[in-house]
C-alpha cells in the first residue's frame, strides 16, 4: 500500500516537473517573488542577529551596571562670565561660593565611601602624546586609572599583571599596554619588563591586555575607549609625572584645601589645561545590580551637586542604557525590515496563485482528458498543487543561496555585522514551501472541480 502511494505521488511529481520545464520562462517569473522574498528574509534576519550580537558584546565590554561621570568645562566659564557681568569684584559670598573645583579624586573617594550600592569605582585621566620605543615613534593615548578599572570593563590580561597597591598609591612609572601597542613596538619580543617612553617619561611594561574585536564607534563620549590602542598607568602616576589640572585651582580654593588630594598641592608638573580645570576626565562607578542604576545615579547627582557648589560642570551617563536604547531602536528597525521581507513572500505567493489560475484556464482540455481516462479529483489537486510546491521550494532553495550572498555583501559593503543562522534559513525555507501549499491549493481545487465533458469541449 505504502509503495503504491509512493509510486503514485512520485508519478504526479514527475508530471508536475515536466509541465514546469515545458514553460521555463513562466516558471522562472513565477518563482522570482519567492526567490526575492526568501533572500530578503534571510538577509534581514542576519542583519538583526548581527546587530543584537554586537550590542550584547558592547554591553559586556563597557562593563555591566556602570555609571560614568563626565566633566563639563563650559559650565564654570559661563558662571564666571555671569558673575563678572552682574557685579565685577562683588563681595557677595554666595557668588564666590558657586565656584566648582571640578571633577577630582576626592569626588571619587567620597562616592566610594558614602554610596553603599557602589561595587567598584575608578578614575580616568586621558592624555594624547607620542610613544617611543626601539627607535619607533607612534601617536597613542595614555590613561591614568585604578586597579578596579580592569574589572569594571572586563579587561583580561594576555600576559603580566595589573598594578599592585604600592605602585598605585605611590605613582610608580609602570604601565599595561593594549594589543595594538604591543604589535607595533614588541612584535618580536616579550614586552613584560621592557620600557616604553610616553612623552618624556619611561614606563615599565608589566602587562598586556587581550585583543578586543568589538566595535565601539560613537560611544567614546560615554566612557568607552578603544582598549587595544591605549596605555594604562596608575592615576597617581599621571598626576605626579604628566599633568595635574587641579593645581590651577589651588589658589582659588586656598581656604578649602581639604577638597583636594595632597598630591594636587605638592607637585608641579607641566600643565596642559586648555580651559579644562577638571583633575579627572571621568569617574566610572559600577553598582551591584542593574536595578540600582537609576537610584544610584540620582543619589550621585545630588551628591555631586553639593560638592560642586551647585555648579553643573559634570554630567552623569549610563552607557548600558544607551546601548540598550540603541538595541531597542535596531529591534524596531529589524521588525520593519522583516515585515517588508515577509510582504515580499506574500506577494510571491499571490504571484504563484495567479499563474496557477492562468495555468488551469490554459490546460482545461488536459484536465478533461485526464479525468475522462480515470483520474480522480484528488489526482488533479495533487498535480497542480505539486507544481505550486515545486516552484516555491525551488525558489526557496535559490532564495536561500541569494540570501546568504546578500548578507555577506551587506557586511562587506556597508560594514554592518551580519550573522546567518540555520534557524533563519529553515524559517525562510519552510515559509516558502508553505506559501506554495497555501496559495497553490485554491487553483488546484478549482481545476479538480471542472466537468470532464465541458473541459473536453472547451475551445
Amino acid at each position: 500500500m505504502i509503495e503504491r502511494l509512493y509510486k503514485r505521488y512520485i508519478h504526479d511529481l514527475n508530471i508536475a516537473f515536466d509541465s514546469l520545464l515545458d514553460n521555463k520562462m513562466k516558471t522562472f517569473l513565477t518563482g522570482l517573488g519567492i526567490i526575492f522574498g526568501v533572500a530578503a528574509v534571510i538577509s534581514m534576519l542576519a542583519v538583526g542577529r548581527g546587530a543584537k550580537q554586537e550590542i550584547l558584546e558592547q554591553i559586556k565590554l563597557v562593563g555591566v551596571n556602570n555609571i560614568v561621570v563626565l566633566p563639563v568645562v563650559e559650565a564654570r566659564e559661563k558662571l564666571g562670565n555671569s558673575n563678572n557681568g552682574s557685579s565685577e569684584g562683588s563681595n557677595n559670598p554666595e557668588e564666590k561660593r558657586k565656584y566648582s573645583p571640578g571633577l577630582t579624586l576626592d569626588d571619587m573617594k567620597t562616592i566610594q565611601e558614602l554610596i553603599p550600592t557602589v561595587k567598584r569605582i575608578s578614575p580616568e585621566i586621558a592624555i594624547n602624546s607620542f610613544v617611543t620605543s626601539g627607535g619607533l615613534r607612534e601617536a597613542a593615548k595614555i590613561l591614568g586609572v585604578s586597579r578596579s578599572y580592569f574589572d569594571i570593563y572586563n579587561l583580561k590580561l594576555e600576559m603580566g599583571e595589573v598594578f599592585n597597591v604600592y605602585q598605585e598609591e605611590n605613582g610608580i612609572p609602570v604601565c599595561i599596554i593594549g594589543s595594538n601597542i604591543r604589535a607595533k613596538f614588541f612584535n618580536k619580543v616579550n614586552p613584560i619588563n621592557q620600557y616604553i617612553k610616553f612623552g618624556n617619561v619611561w614606563l615599565k611594561v608589566i602587562g598586556v591586555i587581550e585583543k578586543s574585536t568589538v566595535s565601539l564607534t560613537g560611544f567614546e563620549n560615554a566612557g568607552i575607549n578603544v582598549f587595544n590602542d591605549n596605555i594604562y598607568v596608575p592615576v597617581k602616576t599621571i598626576l605626579l609625572r604628566f599633568q595635574n589640572r587641579a593645581l590651577i585651582n589651588t589658589r582659588t580654593f586656598a581656604g578649602q584645601s581639604d577638597n583636594f588630594p595632597e598630591m594636587a598641592r605638592s607637585v608641579t608638573p607641566k600643565q596642559n589645561t586648555e580651559g579644562n580645570y577638571h583633575q579627572l576626565d571621568r569617574i566610572i562607578v559600577q553598582v551591584f545590580e542593574s536595578g540600582q542604576l537609576s537610584s544610584t545615579a540620582e543619589v550621585l547627582s545630588r551628591m555631586m551637586n553639593r560638592r560642586h557648589m551647585q555648579v553643573k560642570d559634570y554630567e552623569i551617563t549610563i552607557p548600558e542604557m544607551l546601548l540598550k536604547q540603541e538595541q531597542r531602536t535596531k529591534d524596531i528597525f529589524n521588525i520593519v525590515l522583516g515585515a517588508i521581507a515577509s510582504i515580499a513572500l506574500v506577494v510571491g505567493g499571490i504571484g504563484i496563485m495567479n499563474i496557477m489560475f492562468a495555468s488551469v484556464m490554459e490546460r482545461i482540455k488536459e484536465i478533461g482528458t485526464r479525468m475522462a481516462i480515470g483520474a480522480k479529483k484528488t489526482d488533479i489537486v495533487v498535480q497542480f498543487l505539486a507544481e505550486a510546491v515545486l516552484i516555491s521550494v525551488t525558489g526557496g532553495l535559490i532564495g536561500v543561496i541569494f540570501g546568504i550572498i546578500l548578507a555577506e555583501a551587506i557586511e562587506k559593503i556597508f560594514d554592518i555585522r551580519t550573522i546567518v543562522t540555520l534557524s533563519s534559513v529553515m524559517i525562510a525555507f519552510i515559509v516558502s514551501a508553505s506559501v506554495g501549499i497555501i496559495f497553490g491549493y485554491s487553483p488546484a481545487k478549482r481545476a479538480s472541480e471542472k466537468d470532464p465533458i465541458e473541459s473536453l469541449r472547451y475551445e
